[in-house]
């Protein structure tokens, strides 16, 4: 009988704490920090280019991280165009920075 109270006493403790996470994140809270129009196609990408468009379509800092977390490109974008000749099939997270706003997406190269 212990065994149970103590299986829902953790149980509450979870949904408790799950509850204040979303509640801190919520956008009334979160200073919103995303570029706007963001766009990256195409993916998952076959060929060796990936074009990102924004609002702005300002210059752009792209850093490319692998499953390991480990930079694998890095490269200031002025146009619309990103060379990933230098990757292998995988997956990847690219993280872009334009006009001190950031966003990082999921790239998946074939």
């Amino acid at each position: 009988m212990k065994k149970i109270y103590i299986f829902l006493l953790m149980t509450f403790c979870i949904i408790l704490s799950a509850q204040e996470t979303s509640i801190k994140d919520t956008p009334q809270n979160k200073e919103i920090s995303e570029i706007l129009d963001f766009k990256l196609f195409p993916n998952p990408v076959s060929n060796n280019t990936v074009y990102i468009t924004t609002k702005d379509n300002a210059k752009k800092d792209i850093v490319v991280y692998n499953i390991f977390g480990e930079i694998v490109l890095k490269q200031k974008l002025l146009n619309k165009q990103l060379d990933i000749t230098k990757l292998v099939s995988g997956m990847y997270l690219m993280q872009v920075t334009e006009n001190n706003k950031t966003i990082t997406r999921k790239l998946v190269v074939k």
